[in-house]
């Protein structure tokens, strides 16, 4: 008979567990490095020890402070030998074109410029970012055509958007 308590954690939990701790050391050891207007969006721990961490700033992220951060942060943990034999490779870049946004920051980064938003229920609407706050953002949009053209205003709740992303107009 088994005791109460005494079951066998799933593999998948642990190992998620030592990606999260894994995680919160890289980003306490990035901060420091986090300098001007750069912010961090999100870390991913892929398999075999693949390290990305995407970063943003409010100026835009050139290559070379990406190249710079990744070569401080790289040495640091080697220098701590947070992997055993140096097995780990690091990449530091932005999220990229076509990448939703995922922090409150980046809303107010890209006000000005048209975004899609995909709602909860799975409705889309797309138009000109006007403003943000802590609770909602408001776009702008256009229905009919010509002289039944209409400008329309719409304020979203963030709990309402599953995802938003930048349109790119060539």
């Amino acid at each position: 008979m088994k005791k109460k308590g005494t079951g066998v954690f799933p593999s998948s939990f642990i190992s998620t567990m030592i990606k999260d701790n894994q995680i919160g050391t890289i980003e306490k050891l990035l901060q420091p490095l986090l300098t001007d207007d750069i912010f961090l969006v999100e870390i991913k721990i892929k398999p075999v020890n693949n390290i990305k961490i995407f970063l943003d700033a409010d100026s835009g992220l050139g290559i070379e402070k990406c190249i710079r951060i990744n070569r401080a942060l790289y040495k640091i943990m080697e220098e701590m030998a947070i992997y055993p034999d140096g097995d780990f490779s690091l990449e530091v870049s932005s999220p990229g074109i076509g990448e939703p946004l995922k922090m409150h920051r980046q809303y107010v980064k890209n006000i000005g410029r048209d975004i899609e938003v995909t709602l909860n229920d799975g409705n889309k609407q797309a138009g000109n970012l006007v403003s943000v706050n802590e609770q909602q953002i408001e776009i702008s949009f256009t229905e009919g055509k010509n002289k039944k053209a209409v400008t329309k205003q719409q304020v979203i709740p963030l709990a309402d958007i599953k995802q938003a992303i930048v349109l790119i107009k060539f």
